[in-house]
């Protein structure tokens, strides 16, 4: 377990964030956890079957629903949150009160740096979140605002206050987040490098959002992190954190949000099947090809002035780019309205707030 000394006496916005975790199973992995999550308020969406009792252990401050919450909260509009995936978790961010969010999947443990020392992985989420990105101009010494860092030579002055950082995607030792026939081909790869590196993702550059190990401020991008259909009754699954990360990064490009990826590191434990991820992934790995391309050129106008409504615009071209594809992404795209219609009802005064650019100012960690 964690010395005394690798937590704060006074946690990190200890009031203002709330953990998210999807699960199926009992939160035994918590344990592991509850020096850095015990102060944290827990938001626990369990999937599958209902009836079910998931054992919480003792000492943590949660609440918990399932798919008769879901159901009961959201009526009609419960159809766009997803159903035996973890696309689920989506639905704490919207119940959620607090400002900032950080989701973790229940097969990713406490990982060690070089020196052995465990990761507050928690810690290091919000300070991404609490200093500013780089998009618009990209920095070889990586983040300059970490201590020991600064802008490098010929750094424009201009852009050295940054922008307002929305995402914070954090990384995975041991097992690594591949898809099916990358992990057919090497089983028994395992990522043992540790980089002690945060870095901006560039305006107009896509990634790979990973789920597992994610933080993101909940007023500036939350209606934006919605994690598609998938799973039961969809012909698509493990492409739910993805979507969402390139609905978010064409939001954020157009808004003046930054993106960072990098520190920090957590053990992601177990290896899924990649026969069953492959069933899933099937149809995605083909349509990806079509789908990033729609991203990429995907523009948004200057009347586009809130993530709702960069939303719902993005829900349009899905429509009417994607639907040509697949009757599947018609579906998907009223999905995403009624999403947003849902984040409104349980939100209502965020819904009215605008999300423009903004820096926090150069703050060091």
């Amino acid at each position: 377990m964690a010395t005394s000394g690798s937590v704060p006496t006074t946690p990190l916005l200890k009031d203002e964030l709330d953990i998210v975790i999807p699960t199926i199973r009992n939160l035994d992995f918590l344990e592991m956890w509850r020096p850095f999550f015990q102060p944290y308020h827990l938001i626990i969406v369990q999937d599958g079957d209902p009836t079910r009792t998931i054992h919480v252990p003792e000492g943590f401050d949660y609440e918990l629903y399932n798919r008769n919450d879901i159901n009961r909260i959201l009526g009609p509009k419960a159809s766009c949150i997803s159903f035996k995936d973890s696309a689920c978790r989506c639905f704490g961010y919207m119940v959620s009160k607090k400002k900032y969010i950080y989701t973790i999947d229940d097969d990713c443990f406490v990982a060690k740096d070089p020196s052995g020392k465990q990761i507050n992985a928690l810690e290091q989420h919000i300070k991404n979140l609490l200093c500013p990105s780089t998009p618009f101009f990209f920095n070889t010494l990586y983040d300059p605002y970490r201590e020991g860092a600064d802008f490098v030579r010929g750094y424009p002055f201009s852009l050295r206050e940054g922008a307002k950082t929305a995402i914070s995607h954090g990384l995975w030792m041991n097992i690594p987040d591949y898809d099916a026939p990358t992990q057919m081909v090497k089983p028994l790869e395992r990522n043992t490098r540790y980089v002690d590196a945060v870095m901006t993702i560039p305006k107009g550059t896509l990634f790979p959002m990973c789920g597992m190990n994610l933080a993101f401020d909940r007023e500036l991008i939350g209606p934006a992190m919605y994690f598609g259909l998938m799973g039961d009754g969809q012909p698509i699954g493990r492409y739910d954190d993805m979507w969402a990360g390139w609905c978010m990064k064409v939001i954020c490009d157009h808004l003046g949000l930054g993106v960072k990826t990098g520190l920090p590191y957590i053990w992601h434990s177990k290896a899924s099947n990649p026969f069953v991820n492959l069933k899933k992934e099937y149809k995605g790995i083909f349509w990806q090809e079509e789908i990033i391309p729609f991203f990429q050129a995907s523009t948004l106008s200057k009347e586009h002035d809130t993530v709702q409504k960069c939303y719902n615009e993005l829900a349009k071209q899905v429509k009417e780019n994607l639907g040509k594809l697949d009757p599947y992404f018609v579906k998907l795209a009223d999905a995403m309205v009624t999403w947003i219609e849902a984040w409104d009802e349980l939100n209502p005064t965020a819904s009215a707030s605008t999300a423009t650019a903004a820096t926090n100012g150069p703050a060091k960690k």
